[in-house]
């Protein structure tokens, strides 16, 4: 574990080594010593853009966990620096840590939207729901200058095309004019992100997302707007945030959310240390509790890949996340049900123009 000062305005407090390196980098406090004289920073703590171009950006999901069939992720690492993503591991296949690198060196795909204009205008493509992002967030801080996600967008809306949308930023405000116009033909659903109502667990968690305030109106003015929203509580970690399920739910089924989803926590690859060390570090009277409850959910490791366990978890405080959420779902949520994607309007328009006949 690491040693030195909480680093704010980020999740991980550090770089672990990438599996995949045959070298590892240790920082040694002789450097620490001389950059606290000469008044430096030990690393540097600004976040890098990364153009990428690559070849396809349409990914078929065959994880039978995951309620996606195909993802599309414009941009590879999360500013938002969530301590718990899972997708953190996938930043060490581009050659870098799933630690501060994953927050700070941000992979963008320049040529995202020829990619998916490609794909979905191909004679031999069957519409069916592309979800952005099941991965990285599509709405993390860059989208505001570059604009990507709603240039993906544009392009569902052009062909037609059903889109799914997992985000946790209120950014997606910006783009009620297409997200209103997909919505009239049943061509799209957001899925917000919502983990806790209390700030405070917001900000240590997830350092750089939108604030709980924002996110509830988020959630608000996509329902008033007509948009198909429900909410991922994700993920459930005991002793954090296992206590808000049945308010969270009540508060999203006031602001019009048609479901709530659910995960809990696994620290899968490299995440296990990462978290381990952020927590010690935020949360020393409670960290040995909570790493302790995660083992007894995952067979008593932190660690679990077991498709059909993995993703609820197992035991008594499994079996108690399960009830609340049946229990929350039937007080504030009987009735509602969100729409089906509409996957037939795209045959009509594989060339971006309507049929005559």
């Amino acid at each position: 574990m690491q040693n030195g000062e909480y680093i704010k305005g980020r999740g991980a407090q550090g770089n672990r080594s990438n599996r995949f390196d045959e070298h590892q980098h240790e920082i040694l406090d002789d450097f620490r010593n001389y950059c606290s004289a000469e008044g430096d920073e030990v690393r540097d703590s600004k976040t890098s853009i990364i153009d990428t171009f690559p070849k396809s950006i349409v990914n078929k999901v065959t994880s039978p966990d995951i309620g996606m069939e195909y993802s599309l992720n414009p941009y590879q690492g999360c500013e938002h620096g969530c301590i718990y993503c899972y997708a953190r591991n996938s930043h060490e296949y581009w050659g870098y840590s799933a630690g501060l690198d994953f927050e700070q060196k941000i992979l963008v795909k320049k040529n995202a939207v020829s990619l998916l204009e490609k794909k979905i205008s191909s004679p031999r493509w069957e519409a069916k729901p592309i979800v952005l992002s099941g991965n990285t967030d599509c709405y993390q801080p860059i989208e505001k200058k570059l604009k990507i996600t709603r240039s993906l967008l544009q392009c569902f809306l052009k062909y037609r095309h059903p889109v799914g949308i997992i985000t946790k930023n209120a950014l997606i405000q910006r783009d009620l004019d297409i997200l209103r116009e997909l919505a009239q033909d049943n061509l799209v659903h957001v899925n917000l992100s919502v983990t806790s109502l209390e700030e405070e667990t917001r900000r240590i968690l997830e350092p750089r997302t939108a604030s709980i305030k924002k996110r509830l109106e988020t959630i608000e003015n996509l329902s008033n707007a007509g948009i198909p929203v429900s909410v991922m509580m994700a993920p459930i970690i005991p002793a954090i945030n296992s206590h808000e399920i049945m308010p969270l739910v009540k508060e999203i089924a006031k602001r019009g959310a048609l479901g709530v989803g659910y995960t809990i926590v696994r620290l899968n690859g490299a995440i296990g240390e990462i978290f381990s060390e952020w927590i010690y570090k935020t949360m020393p009277d409670r960290a040995e509790k909570v790493l302790h409850q995660i083992k007894n959910i995952h067979g008593g490791s932190l660690n679990d890949s077991r498709f059909g366990i993995r993703m609820k978890g197992e035991g008594e405080f499994a079996a108690q996340v399960s009830q609340q959420f049946k229990i929350a779902r039937k007080l504030y949520l009987k009735d509602r049900k969100k729409p089906r994607l509409n996957c037939k309007l795209h045959e009509s328009y594989k060339d971006g123009q309507m049929k005559l006949f």
